[in-house]
């Protein structure tokens, strides 16, 4: 559980640059690919490591990979997906400041197996400073012969270009991130056709996470085989997890995927416990999009076993009692934090940044936000409670993206997990509009802190 893939070169001193990074093995396995591999046979490595895309979807890589249209006569594209907007997420950041080449690689072989001349880094507006990163990066790449015309003397030629956006969190959804990448307002496409027959201007394209495409190297490095063996089941390889909120250590960890959450809040290696030695509450575990779980379930299972970091431990017994991985944003909230004024925050987060193109999510992200802040400022009603699950029910699952989920998963959840908190504030006003949030914990008989 102690090993490190991605971040093992992490400590180098210039690691960002093309020298040090170099002389760490990097781009090795770009000459093992392009030198020594068929792309079947690059696709097909991605294929048996197991590895699920890691920005949230958890989709198979090498499957997706599969799906590229390779007998159309259009150009083929490959774009990353670097506008990291999830609230509690901020490891694609960390990869690109400090690892750029690691990123370009995994790029330029998965490039080449797809059979694309032409990728983007579509990078998040507020992300400025990682663009001139990652320029600096490319440049390097294309002086060293490893972008360009005919790479390390072969017939295949890559160029990448970074595209920064303007900071609207829908552009991480990989339609709308295509939209926006032609110059167009970014809103999500109806699918199918899926973007690997019908994608960047009308061509196959593939769509994959930075974290995603950082893996690529290392895997065509030790094979893939040897990289399914690493996690639990098919939870395969490391994942990097972005850890915040009331703890001693946040940061950013790579950990081997099967690591106990208890571990990883608890543990001196990672986050450290709670801070200011308060109790554990709650837990979101993959950025806000996904279901909050208490103390309780997200150390445990329903029937009492550990929860472990894996896609399949964290959701299992589904939406009541389980949750999901996601991005790997882990949000923790100690025994003082206020789950109405969270939920009401998010809710607030996901009305703005909504594009407004799906009625039940551009008028129910606005309903849910309304009530919840007559709840979290002591002019909420009985009903309200009631009112709020039915708005999230009636957006979940009838959007053209996953956005209204997003929105409706953190509502139902915390509603479902911490009504008796939700209920106090409704009957309690007086105490509510003091706002000492740390005090109504003394008054209501939540789940025990643990």
């Amino acid at each position: 559980m102690d090993r490190q893939i991605l971040l093992k070169n992490i400590s180098v001193p210039g690691i960002s640059s093309f020298g040090p990074y170099k002389s760490s093995g990097g781009y090795d396995s770009v000459i093992k690919a392009l030198k020594e591999m068929t792309p079947e046979e690059i696709i097909s490595e991605i294929k048996k490591s197991g590895i699920r895309g890691r920005g949230g979807a958890g989709f198979p890589m090498g499957l997706k990979w599969s799906f590229i249209d390779k007998k159309s006569t259009s150009p083929k594209y490959l774009v990353c997906n670097a506008d990291e907007s999830e609230p509690g997420t901020f490891k694609d950041r960390y990869l690109m400041e400090h690892l750029p080449h690691l990123l370009l690689e995994g790029m330029i072989i998965a490039s080449y197996a797809l059979g694309a001349e032409t990728s983007y880094i579509y990078v998040r507006g507020e992300y400025k400073y990682i663009i001139g990163i990652l320029n600096r990066a490319i440049t390097e790449a294309y002086s060293n012969g490893f972008l360009g015309k005919n790479i390390l003397g072969t017939n295949y030629s890559l160029d990448i270009h970074v595209h920064p956006g303007a900071g609207a969190y829908i552009c991480g959804e990989e339609t709308a991130l295509l939209e926006s990448l032609e110059g167009k307002r970014g809103n999500p496409r109806i699918k199918p056709p899926f973007p690997a027959l019908k994608g960047l201007y009308g061509s196959p394209t593939v769509v994959n996470n930075v974290e995603t495409l950082a893996c690529v190297g290392p895997i065509i490095i030790m094979g893939g085989e040897a990289y399914s063996t690493i996690g639990l089941g098919r939870s395969s390889g490391t994942k990097l997890i972005s850890a915040c909120g009331n703890i001693n250590r946040p940061g950013v960890y790579e950990i081997e995927l099967g690591l106990s959450v208890e571990d990883f809040i608890y543990s001196e290696k990672y986050c450290g416990g709670i801070s200011n030695n308060k109790k554990l509450k709650a837990v979101i575990p993959g950025g806000s999009s996904v279901p909050v779980l208490p103390s309780d379930l997200i150390l445990k299972t329903a029937d009492g076993k550990p929860r472990l970091i894996t896609y399949e431990s964290l959701a299992e017994g589904g939406f009541e009692t389980g949750t999901m991985l996601g991005s790997g944003g882990f949000i923790v909230y100690d025994e003082d934090a206020c789950m109405v004024r969270n939920t009401w925050n998010l809710t607030r987060f996901y009305h703005h940044e909504s594009c407004g193109q799906c009625s039940p999510c551009r008028e129910g992200t606005g309903w849910m936000e309304r009530v919840l802040h007559r709840i979290e400022t002591g002019e909420g009603r009985w009903h309200d409670l009631d009112l709020l699950v039915s708005i999230a029910s009636k957006i979940e699952g009838n959007t053209i993206c996953p956005l209204g989920d997003a929105a409706a998963w953190p509502v139902a959840s915390a509603i479902r997990h911490f009504r008796k908190e939700f209920e106090f504030h409704i009957a309690n006003p007086e105490i509510v509009k003091d706002k000492n949030h740390g005090a109504i914990e003394k008054y209501i008989n939540v789940r025990s802190a643990v």
